[in-house]
C-alpha cells in the first residue's frame, strides 16, 4: 500500500541491500526507533514486512530507521548480515543529518531475529547510544534454538561454521549495556519458544521480560493488536 511507503530511503554502502527506510512523523516526539526486522536471517523475508509498524510508530511521533541487510542466502550469513546493520546504524547519524532530522533520544527493537541482531549489537561499538533495546519474541539463546533447531536449522544456516561464540547474545553481553533491556514474548509462540527469554533473563539479571498470555510469534507484526501496543509501551 502507497500510504505504507518509508518517506526517504538512505544508501549506506554500495551492495544491492545497503539501504535503510526511514519514516518521519509528522508531529515528531523526539525519538529515534531502529526497527530490525527478523526472518531467521533469510533471504526470502526482508524489511518490508515490518511496514505497518514503521508507520504506527511514525504516527505516534518517532522517527522510524529499518535498515536492511544481507540473509542468508543473497550473500548474508556471519559476520556479514550483523556487520552490515552495524554500519547501516552507524551511518545513521550523517544520514539523517542531511535530511535535516534529528532526535534527542534513540531506542531500538527487533522481531525475533531482528531481536538477536539488536541484542548482539549492544556488544558493538556505536555512535548512537540507546536508552532502551526491546528484544520482540528474540532469538536471544542461539545455542538453546540450535538444540531446538529452530527454522528449520536457521542457526546453523546463518553460522555456517563460523563460531557460535562470537554471534551468541547469550555469552557476549556479560555484563550490563549502558541501556535498558526488556524482552517482550508470547506464551504461545511455537516459532521462538518463550524459554529461549526466560533462560536469557535468568543468566542476566538485568533484563527485564514482559510475558503475553495467549500470544503467539506473528502477533507483533500487527500494529493494531495488544501484543504491538506492549512493544511500543516497553520503548517509552
Amino acid at each position: 500500500m502507497a500510504d505504507l511507503l518509508p518517506d526517504a530511503v538512505v544508501r549506506y554502502a554500495e551492495h544491492d541491500d545497503a539501504v535503510i527506510d526511514l519514516h518521519l512523523p509528522a508531529v515528531p516526539n523526539g525519538t529515534l526507533v531502529v526497527l530490525v526486522h527478523g526472518g531467521f536471517w533469510k533471504e526470502q523475508y526482508d524489511r518490508t514486512h515490518t511496514r505497518h509498524q514503521a508507520r504506527a510508530l511514525a504516527e505516534a511521533g518517532f522517527l522510524v530507521a529499518t535498515p536492511e541487510y544481507r540473509r542468508v542466502g543473497g550473500g548474508g550469513g556471519w559476520p556479514t548480515t550483523a556487520y552490515d546493520l552495524q554500519i547501516a546504524v552507524s551511518a545513521l547519524p550523517g544520514l539523517a543529518d542531511a535530511l535535516g532530522v534529528g532526535w534527542d533520544r534513540a531506542v531500538m527493537t527487533g522481531h525475533s531475529a531482528g531481536g538477536h541482531l539488536a541484542l548482539w549489537l549492544l556488544s558493538r561499538p556505536l555512535p548512537i547510544q540507546f536508552e532502551v533495546v526491546v528484544g520482540i519474541a528474540p532469538v536471544c539463546d542461539l545455542a538453546y534454538a540450535d538444540q531446538l533447531s529452530l527454522g528449520g536449522g536457521a542457526v546453523q544456516a546463518l553460522l555456517d561454521g563460523a563460531p557460535l561464540i562470537d554471534a551468541d547474545p547469550m555469552t557476549l553481553l556479560e555484563a550490563a549495556p549502558e541501556a535498558s533491556v526488556v524482552l517482550v514474548h508470547g506464551t504461545d509462540d511455537e516459532a521462538v519458544p518463550v524459554e529461549l527469554s526466560r533462560r536469557f533473563v535468568a543468566t542476566h539479571r538485568w533484563a527485564s521480560l514482559i510475558e503475553l498470555g495467549r500470544t503467539g510469534h506473528f502477533e507483533f507484526l500487527d500494529s493494531r493488536s495488544p501484543a504491538w501496543i506492549a512493544v511500543v509501551r516497553a520503548l517509552g
